[in-house]
């Protein structure tokens, strides 16, 4: 008998995700049908959208139901297989459940190359989902050149690392946005962003100004609200504003 471990939501979170509000346990596995794989998950994302799934707002695709495994994008190993082609040992990722062990047809997963001397981690992350929507999403509608202005909201983020670290590549003054000091230093001193502007403790609008007086070229925007409005008053003419996550 084949048991997993899976998070279920048990209930609609109000406000932030409380004690409740996801149950864990352990559970039996059916037998694998003709057309089946097994994964055993090796990494799972945690990513802001599992908040958005679990509520039952309109959203881009729909809610995860109450009493449901939660939603969730990994990558595993394959277990077992009851699926031609498909052979133990294979290296799948796409959305699934938070669980240790995912039962699949295949539907909505991709196979995930090993590259040799790539550490997995990166492959999944970085070479997964974060870092293509970094690359083609400031490359292809960013545009950057060299001496422009570039600024990152959710600076400390997946896909805002990236986005600033190309940004550097090509040449930009790339200013960060990200929440609370300690997020403002690693964007600088780890990832090597001219600076970083903390929304919780200063003024983004004015700093933007004192930062870059003449204007903002591309705006990598990720964030809505006060933050967006603030980069997008101070854009340039024939400035570029990539939305991602909006």
């Amino acid at each position: 008998m084949t048991t997993r471990n899976v998070w279920r939501l048990a209930k609609r979170p109000v406000g932030d995700i409380a004690d409740g509000d996801l149950v864990y346990g352990q559970e039996t596995v059916a037998p694998l049908r003709d057309g089946e794989f097994s994964l055993r998950v090796v990494y799972l994302s945690l990513d802001p959208t599992n908040r958005i799934w679990m509520s039952d707002q309109e959203q881009y695709m729909p809610p995860v139901e109450v009493g449901a495994a939660m939603r969730g994008g990994f990558c595993g190993r394959v277990a077992e297989s009851r699926k031609a082609g498909v052979n133990p040992g294979d290296l799948f990722a796409g959305l699934g459940e938070w669980a240790d062990l995912i039962v699949t047809d295949g539907t909505g997963m991709s196979r995930l190359p090993e590259i040799p001397g790539i550490p997995l981690a990166a492959s999944f992350g970085t070479l997964g989902l974060v870092g293509p929507t970094a690359y083609f999403g400031l490359l292809d509608i960013g545009k950057p050149q060299r001496g422009e202005v570039l600024v990152v909201g959710a600076a400390a983020g997946g896909v805002g690392q990236i986005v600033g670290q190309i940004g550097k590549i090509k040449g930009c003054t790339v200013i960060g946005i990200a929440g609370g000091k300690a997020k403002c230093d690693y964007v600088v001193n780890e990832l090597g962003f001219d600076a970083c502007i903390d929304y919780k403790s200063q003024d983004v609008g004015a700093e933007l100004d004192r930062l870059a007086p003449g204007g903002v070229d591309i705006n990598f925007e990720q964030v809505g609200g006060k933050i967006m409005v603030a980069g997008l008053g101070r854009m340039e003419l024939f400035g570029r504003m990539p939305l991602c996550g909006e």
